[in-house]
């Protein structure tokens, strides 16, 4: 469902690929059917509804992504995604709209009135994407994924960065952010609300190297036969270290930690020289955890009262007091 609250305007997605729309009156109480919307020919996925431009966007299981005029209710382009998509979030000011799907791609398309342009896509996660959130002032993208990561694409920076945010254990299935805070709230299937302090300078994490020994103690890992052989030495598993990246083995990496900056709030595997770098400044939690007990699969924040809706598989629905944690 999409909703828009000047309006009043409710657009609801079906499984035979519809799209209704109604009116809703002042007190809430009385939906009026507008029209109709003939966007797919499957199960509708997600949609949202552009004031602005007055458009209506859809993605549905038939791998289609479509978007119409709220007015006359003409269909005015459509784009084929690589998988379903489970994500959509769109940019008013340069008409950017990117596509979240199950295969783990997010795309960008540039939408013009009757057709649109591939402008790129971006993979960062193993997992398929459950959840997009956008952030029109900083302009910058974040991505849920099954993966149990969120990933944070510096879109407005031009410099390609990403930010790898760790801190669930189940996937992630709803992203919000509080823009005049700068702080993402991200939910589960672990039943956990993390509230990110994105207000503070993060680091990529590094590209994870490769080598045939560890790059600590020249050890030949157990598919380097030759050094094994010349060395008469067993073969060790191969590791790696999330702070530098070097290939290691067990022995040179049995310290764990955490690194915030990084996104890794929890303990991670790092180097023993990496370890003893770390400062206790750098291990201050830039995060905060909270059980909803339940599986969430939707999230609703409302910035003015600082209220937290959530509603999970167990068909409850609780509403948070988030102030003392946003803000």
């Amino acid at each position: 469902m999409s909703f828009n609250p000047e309006t009043r305007r409710l657009s609801i997605g079906l499984d035979n690929g519809t799209i209704s729309e109604f009116i809703l009156s002042e007190d809430y109480n009385k939906m009026t059917p507008v029209k109709n919307y003939q966007a797919h020919q499957s199960r509708v996925t997600m949609i949202l509804f552009v004031l602005e431009l007055e458009w209506v966007l859809s993605t549905g299981q038939d791998k289609q992504f479509a978007w119409h005029c709220s007015e006359s209710g003409q269909r005015l382009g459509g784009y084929r995604t690589s998988a379903v998509a489970s994500g959509l979030q769109f940019d008013v000011e340069t008409r950017h709209v990117f596509i979240g799907d199950h295969s783990g791609q997010v795309t960008i398309l540039k939408l013009e009135q009757e057709n649109c342009t591939l402008v790129t896509t971006f993979r960062g996660h193993t997992g398929g994407v459950t959840a997009l959130c956008w952030d029109p002032v900083q302009r910058v993208l974040f991505s849920g994924s099954s993966d149990h990561s969120v990933i944070m694409w510096d879109i407005g920076g031009r410099k390609g960065t990403a930010i790898e945010l760790q801190g669930h254990n189940d996937k992630v299935q709803a992203l919000s952010y509080a823009q005049h805070t700068r702080q993402l709230i991200s939910c589960g299937g672990d039943g956990g609300i993390v509230v990110w302090n994105m207000d503070v300078e993060r680091q990529e994490t590094p590209e994870w190297l490769d080598s045939d020994s560890c790059q600590k103690c020249d050890q030949p890992f157990f598919w380097n036969f030759k050094q094994m052989w010349d060395s008469k030495k067993i073969g060790l598993r191969q590791h790696h270290c999330r702070k530098c990246g070097k290939a290691v083995c067990g022995k040179c990496s049995s310290k764990r930690s955490s690194i915030p900056l990084m996104g890794f709030e929890f303990e991670v595997r790092v180097c023993d020289s990496c370890h003893e770098a770390i400062t206790d400044e750098e291990r201050a939690p830039t995060a905060t955890f909270h059980d909803s007990k339940h599986n969430i699969v939707h999230v609703h924040f409302d910035e003015t009262r600082g209220w937290l809706l959530t509603s999970g598989t167990d068909k409850v629905i609780k509403l948070w007091d988030m102030t003392p944690v946003v803000s």
